[in-house]
């Protein structure tokens, strides 16, 4: 296996008004890489690694439900963001939300959020499962990893679960995602964390605006099913958007729409604050 880039505890470039991006479970501040031109050009950006996940810091033991949300706001306040804007996937999202409840964003986009799945259910239960089927995964193909996602069966393969178009992404970022699923070193004991404590969603809307973006072929936390608390909950009455023909990482699988619909809800948001 080819050397891979170092994992790193952040990103952080742009000018502007402060925006904080959030990725998923298992992987790393780089699943923005496509959407960080559009978005630095308009904002101060900065992507922290999770705690627990490869790059970041390393999590308590045993994690709370607070740990992520908390290993955030760390970032944000050695970045000086008392509040930004706030853009998360997947369990990214959840933690996005979170922050809103603890009064740090001036807005959310929340690409598919964790956590939204009907009560009572068992879906969160096969969607941790997922995870720890993967990670055996790829840790038995880790040693072949190039040579599989330098075909374009392999790289279909890989985001399977995670966009519809896959052609544009390049080899060596799904390579790197891949790696960086094995080197989360917090993911077994953030399984055991899901299994236990579900993700409880805040008791109160937020005081800003929230958007929500599902893609409609998401494999991993499908649509309608995985939003049900959501849609029917506190977040009624957030602006929705459904893409069809997306997956689950709308910021892989279509860059520039995604970015498109980070900078017009960060831009209302800013001009109703003038406005106000």
């Amino acid at each position: 296996m080819a050397p891979a880039a170092p994992f790193t505890r952040a990103h952080r470039g742009g000018s502007g008004p402060p925006l904080v991006c959030i990725h998923g479970f298992t992987d790393t501040w780089r699943c923005w890489e496509l959407v960080l031109p559009a978005l630095e050009r308009c904002h101060d950006v900065l992507a922290p690694t999770l705690a627990g996940h490869a790059g970041g810091v390393p999590l308590p033991d045993p994690p709370t439900a607070t740990s992520l949300v908390e290993s955030v706001e760390a970032a944000m306040d050695g970045a000086g963001f008392e509040r930004a804007h706030i853009v998360g996937n997947s369990l990214g999202g959840y933690v996005a939300l979170q922050l809103a409840a603890r009064g740090r964003a001036e807005s959310v986009v929340a690409f598919a959020p964790a956590g939204g799945w009907a009560s009572g259910t068992r879906s969160h239960r096969a969607t941790l499962a997922h995870f720890g089927i993967m990670l055996d995964a790829l840790k038995l193909m880790l040693p072949t990893i190039d040579a599989v996602i330098a075909t374009p069966a392999g790289r279909r393969a890989a985001t399977r679960y995670t966009t519809e178009a896959f052609e544009h992404i390049p080899a060596e970022l799904i390579v790197h995602q891949a790696v960086g699923a094995t080197a989360c070193r917090g993911a077994r004991a953030l399984i055991r964390q899901g299994l236990e404590q579900g993700w409880p969603l805040p008791a109160e809307a937020p005081d800003c605006p929230v958007r929500i973006v599902w893609g409609a072929a998401d494999r991993l936390l499908r649509w309608p099913e995985a939003a049900v608390q959501f849609r029917e909950g506190i977040f009624a009455e957030a602006d929705w958007v459904v893409l069809d023909e997306v997956g689950h990482c709308p910021q892989l699988d279509v860059p520039e729409v995604a970015a498109g619909l980070i900078l017009e809800f960060t831009a209302a948001g800013l001009s109703a604050s003038a406005a106000g």
